[in-house]
Order: structure tokens, then sequence, then C-alpha cells
């Protein structure tokens, strides 16, 4: 009698493991590397997804034994979005958000429309991210992400803030309604590192958005990711080329000068973007110089009485009809206001940072309006162009991005605090 019953507990045990594993993605074949990436396209870029799945696909034609994914998320549609592998050409074992929140035991906010949650959403992302993953692993533990959508550096509001349309929060509008437009939900990036934390580590992160290549990002990242890649500046809306980068991805070793060559080869095309790659591992020595620089030049600063710098003549990246001006060229600004010994000890950090850079001398803005607000006020040179910006509060921001940027690591890591900004 108590072998039978042991026998039935056994069968019992062995059953409710093998529904545990039953409720995780079975894995494919392990590749060399797995690369995820995530299309936030519910917003004004709708129209641009099509075109770079297209390209994609053709891309993914030469990339060997490695994972091409994509998640999709656009507007204008009735699609719910989907996870699928692109191999050789073609979409393969698709399947839709609705069955990766009921697989990965997801609870989204509800959006107004039904099974289609806000990509934007933290744990949504971080569920997409873990099932991809598992789903396809990488026998080298070689896993990267690539960000197609909407970017503001690190502005934020909350983890994850609704804005009206035109207020940039950080990364990947999504307006929850299947519409065009920019009214919704973004995921600022103290969230985003706080989810990849619980991921695998990251080979690279490649942001084919808008003004990520910040310091304060680069720093906020650096523990989740190797190298980050991307612009400091406005992109166009046509993003990268795909035919050529998606390859790029893949390389070996030498895969961010790739990635960031093949995205500068679109200016022959009209679309000038600045470009640059991170090294993570020395941000922690570029926050230290940079505290050091501060204390330097604080005191010799303009307009003693308030502490603010004079900017003009700077380089800056972001454009806002509120005048808002969030995104200056680090480079540019210590070498305006720093001693030369004090310049050239924390450009040598800046250098091991900043391992790589493209630079432009303009790029996609609404330059009418720049010229009507700003006046061709400043030029960009190889000796001021640094490749990354970074916050410098002026009397604008006193009572707005002050406040949220003392939510970033960057903020005390810095020395911004003990400076009195």
């Amino acid at each position: 009698m108590k072998k039978i019953l042991f026998a039935i507990i056994a069968t019992a045990v062995l059953t409710a493991c093998n529904k545990d594993k039953e409720d995780e993605p079975k894995p494919e074949v392990k590749a060399d590397r797995t690369v995820l990436l995530y299309m936030s396209g519910e917003c004004s870029l709708w129209d641009f997804v099509e075109p770079d799945l297209n390209e994609m696909k053709t891309g993914s034609m030469t990339i060997g034994n490695n994972n091409l994914l994509v998640y999709v998320d656009r507007g204008n549609t009735k699609e719910i979005p989907w996870l699928a592998r692109i191999r050789e050409g073609q979409f393969v074992d698709s399947v839709s958000i609705k069955d990766i929140v009921k697989e990965m035991n997801l609870t989204p906010a509800q959006t107004s429309v039904t099974d289609d949650p806000y990509s934007s959403e933290g744990q949504v992302m971080e569920g997409v991210i873990r099932y991809a993953f598992k789903k396809y692993p990488s026998k080298n533990n070689d896993y990267a992400l690539a960000f197609f959508g909407h970017g503001s550096g690190w502005l934020m509001k909350d983890s994850v803030a609704y804005t009206a349309m035109g207020r940039k929060k950080a990364y990947g509008i999504d307006n929850g309604r299947n519409a065009k437009d920019d009214s919704g939900k973004w995921l600022n990036i103290p969230t985003m590192a706080k989810l990849l934390s619980k991921l695998p580590h990251l080979t690279y992160m490649f942001f084919d958005c808008c003004n990520m290549m910040c310091l304060e990002d680069a720093y906020e990242l650096r523990n989740v990711t190797d190298y980050l890649i991307g612009s400091p500046a406005e992109i166009p809306a046509v993003g990268a080329p795909y035919i050529t980068v998606v390859p790029a991805m893949f390389e070996k070793t030498t895969f961010w000068k790739s990635i960031v060559d093949r995205y500068f080869e679109q200016r022959a095309s009209g679309y000038d973007v600045p470009l640059s790659v991170v090294k993570t591992s020395e941000m922690e020595n570029l926050a230290s110089a940079t505290r050091t620089v501060l204390k330097a030049i604080a005191p010799k600063l303009p307009n003693p009485g308030d502490g603010y710098p004079d900017m003009t003549g700077l380089i800056h990246y972001y454009y806002d009809y509120s005048y808002e001006k969030e995104f200056y060229d680090a480079n540019d600004f210590i070498l305006k206001y720093a001693e030369p010994d004090d310049y050239n000890s924390w450009k040598q950090a800046l250098d091991k940072a900043v391992i790589y850079k493209k630079m432009a001398t303009s790029w996609m803005i609404n330059k009418s309006s720049w010229l009507k607000y700003y006046g061709n006020y400043f030029t960009v040179t190889e000796e001021k162009y640094g490749g990354v910006s970074m916050f410098v509060p002026t009397y604008i921001q006193r009572t707005s991005d002050n406040n949220y940027i003392q939510r970033m690591g960057w903020y005390y890591a810095a020395g911004y605090n003990e400076i009195g900004w």
C-alpha cells in the first residue's frame, strides 16, 4: 500500500514539475549571439516600422548562426504586438503579446485596446525580453538589445509617464489606442536599468532613437551592458539602414564600430547623424573626473550670483518649442570653461569612455524654427565635438528639469550636488 501511495505522490510531483516547465518558453537551438530589436512604434513613427522590417529581412540573410528577434508594436492598425525571429529573410515562430503576457504571468496596465498592453510599461518590456532570451538562448551568453522608437535621453517624470503630445520623456511612447500620435506613456531610464538588471547581462545596447547618447543614460545603464551605441542628437525618422546594420550587429568583436560606420554611411543620402560608442566600464572613472573638473569650474562661471553658466555658442542636441536645451555637448562645455590642464586630464577620461564617434555638423531638427528662435549660433568642429551630451542647468530649467535630474545617479556621481546644481 505504501509503495502504491509513494508512486502516486511521485507521479503527482513529476506532473507538477513538468507543468512548470511547460509554462516556460521552450528554448531553440543555441546561437552564437541573440539580438532582440524592440520596436515601440505605436506613435507617430508607425509608418516607418514596415520599411525597417523589410530592411531587417534583407539584412538577416547573412547573419549565420545567430538569432535576430524583433518585437513589433505599431499604431494605425488593429494588429496586436508580436514577437518573431527573422531567419533567412522570413518571420518564423511568431507569438503575440497576448500569449507572452499569459505565459510570463504578467499583469500589465489596461489600455483602451483589448490585449494590447503598453510596450513602454516596465513589466511588459521585461517580460518580452525574458521570454525572448529563454526561447532563443545564446550558447556564449552573448545577448544584445536594439531599440526603435522615440527617445529623449534621461528626461523623465514618473516610472511610466503619461505625457501630452510633444513632451518627450526618455524612451518608447505608446499611446495605448493603436493610434499614430505621440500622446501616451514613456519609460524612463532608471526604470529600464532596474528591469534590465534582472535579465542576462548585455553585450551592447543600440538605440535607434533620438538623444540617447548622454552621460546620464550611460552612467545609469553601466551595470547592465558593456557598450552603448547611438546618437546624442535627433535622428531622422527613417532610422538606421538595417540592410547593412543588421549584419554589423552580429560581428564578433567590432560590432560597435561597424554599427556606427554602417549607420553613418546614410549621410550620402542626406541623413547626417552624429554617432558614438560608450564603453560603460569607464563611466565610474569619467564620473570621478567630471566631479573634479566641475569643482574647478564652478567658482569661475559667469553670473556668480546664481551660479548658472552662459551656454551661448555651445553645441546642443535638442530642439524644443518651449526653448529647453537639456542636451549640451559634454566636451564643448568642459573645453570652454576648464583650464587647459584640467580639461586635458578630464578629456583623457572621456576618451576612454567614448571609444568611437562620428561627427556631423547638422542633424534632423526643425531647422527653420531653430534659426528663428536661437539663430545659427553654434558650429560643430572636431575639437568641440565629444559625441555625448550632458545636462547643464541654466536659468530656464531652474524649477523644472533640475528637479528630475536629481533622480539620475550621474547627478551625484559627477558631483552636481556638491557645487549647488
